[in-house]
């Protein structure tokens, strides 16, 4: 018998900023070196490789205490919408898809909605580890989120 095929994990959670939509979707495709420390992982490294105006490698390196773990990302923006896709290349998650829509909420108000395709090569999982996983996946990307906004809004407010 091969191979068990991977998990597919899908959440989903939305985000509000006080920030104009044109505002958040700057700040927040803004990749720099310094996105790690911005969310308190100061010993995490980026590297951001532009292919063209709107589509760029991202190169993540955590240390842990196996060893650096490193994540490659396709990201694809679509600023004219509002959204960008990023595509995990390699890693613990290759293959995972994340899109982030942004949409208005007025003149000074925007939200960020969030869908996740997490890609979960363990063998063996049952059903209820995958709801599970799921849950905690959402929790922990919408804390990160929740950050991400405060700093965006201090930013922007100031």
């Amino acid at each position: 018998m091969g191979k068990p095929l991977p998990y597919v994990i899908r959440y989903h959670f939305s985000q509000h900023f006080a920030v104009s939509a044109q505002t958040a979707y700057a700040w927040c495709t803004d990749f720099t070196p310094n996105d790690y420390a911005i969310m308190g992982k100061g010993n995490a490294k980026r590297e951001v490789m532009w292919l063209t105006d709107s589509t760029f490698f991202v190169k993540d390196t955590f240390p842990t205490s196996d060893g650096e773990v490193e994540k490659r990302k396709l990201v694809q923006l679509y600023p004219d919408r509002l959204t960008w896709v990023s595509t995990h290349l390699s890693g613990l998650n290759k293959y995972s898809q994340f899109i982030y829509e942004i949409s208005a909420k007025g003149d000074c108000a925007s939200q960020l909605d969030f869908n996740a395709l997490h890609i979960e090569h363990q063998g063996n999982i049952v059903e209820k580890s995958v709801k599970l996983m799921a849950e905690k996946l959402c929790k922990t990307d919408s804390n990160v989120w929740k950050l991400l906004s405060e700093v965006m809004e201090k930013e922007h407010t100031q």
